[in-house]
């Protein structure tokens, strides 16, 4: 069974929108879903708020694994912990872990 993690975050001050989309066209996005254990990383600029208003988040990933054991071993490599190294000094983020409902 697969699984889905969504990540809901914005930039950190002083963090460019330029600055965050380069590094994640360069090194987030190849590396990520170069992962034996990921079936689809996929990041999102938000664009606004469906009802109106601003938007409490600047960006979404989705994260598809296809397997949660094999994920937690490609995470826990050197490459992937600079790759998360690196995001933390981007963005502040929630991570959230979901169950497909039906």
């Amino acid at each position: 069974m697969s699984s889905r993690i969504v990540a809901l975050f914005n930039l950190k001050p002083g963090v460019s929108v330029e600055q965050y989309e380069a590094w994640a066209k360069e090194k987030d996005l190849p590396v990520v879903n170069g992962l034996k254990s990921i079936d689809s990383f996929e990041v999102f600029r938000v664009t606004g708020s469906l009802t109106g208003g601003a938007a409490p988040y600047q960006y979404v990933e989705i994260i598809d694994i296809a397997d949660m054991a094999a994920f937690g071993q490609d995470i826990a490599t050197e490459k992937m912990q600079a790759i998360a190294a690196e995001f933390q000094t981007l963005a502040d983020v929630v991570f959230l872990t979901t169950d497909k409902l039906g």
